[in-house]
């Protein structure tokens, strides 16, 4: 009896970069011209938006297009071939998974971490919530601010008191840093700007943690999830879609 073969799903931005890459090569967007607009492309494929922008980022990964920020999106004059075919990268590809996009990923924090801070703030002891509040601190004080962003959520999925949620945000955490689209989109759009929206937001977490009240930690996790949520799109709005269509 031969053995069964594992079935792969293909996200939706694979499918739309696989769809645009091919009008590529057939010559319907010509090499140095500008793609349609983000909503142009959204309307023809009947797609959300959000999937064509994660869609144009893969592209450019692959060397198809060249984001140009402020101008648009524009197709390589690279020879075909030249270009990568796939996705995901070699690591990601020996380690058996696609390249999560960060749309996905940030969604499903938001349907995990709120509950792990409404439980930090509920269950955890003296010495976590002092974690907590040294991971917030040292996030101000560093020109690096993203390893202790992840050390802050970290310390609330450990203080929340259910070991599968703090497993679940981990593997979540690993997978975005281990995305090429998330980093790449990270490349263009974090800020200091961004930070200090994000640390404030932390602040807010800690103070609902430290206050143990765990509607309001709910809230605010979700509240500033949402907030890097709503910037990543106002931000690749600007980036591919330079008419300012909303």
């Amino acid at each position: 009896m031969s053995a069964l073969q594992a079935v792969s799903v293909t996200r939706l931005y694979r499918i739309i970069a696989d769809q645009i890459a091919g009008r590529i090569r057939a010559g319907d967007f010509p090499r140095g011209g500008r793609l349609p607009s983000e909503r142009e492309l959204a309307e023809q494929l009947q797609v959300s938006r959000a999937s064509i922008r994660e869609a144009l980022i893969a592209l450019e990964i692959e060397g198809h297009v060249e984001v140009r920020v402020g101008s648009g999106v524009f197709v390589t004059t690279l020879t075909e071939g030249a270009a990568l075919t796939q996705a995901a990268t070699p690591a990601q590809a020996a380690a058996g998974h696609e390249d999560i996009g960060p749309f996905d990923l940030l969604e499903a924090r938001m349907l995990i971490e709120p509950e792990c801070a409404a439980l930090a703030a509920q269950q955890a002891t003296p010495a976590q919530i002092a974690t907590i509040r040294d991971t917030h601190a040292a996030m101000s004080l560093t020109d690096s601010p993203g390893k202790h962003d992840r050390d802050f959520h970290s310390a609330i999925a450990s203080a929340c008191g259910n070991a599968a949620l703090a497993s679940a945000v981990a593997h979540l955490w690993n997978l975005t840093q281990t995305s090429s689209l998330y980093s790449r989109m990270q490349d263009y759009f974090v800020t200091t700007r961004v930070w200090a929206a994000a640390h404030a937001e932390h602040q807010r977490i800690l103070a609902a943690i430290m206050a143990r009240d765990p509607i309001r930690a709910r809230h605010a996790m979700h509240t500033h999830l949402l907030g890097i949520l709503a910037r990543l799109r106002e931000d690749v709005d600007t980036l591919t879609d330079p008419r300012g269509y909303p």
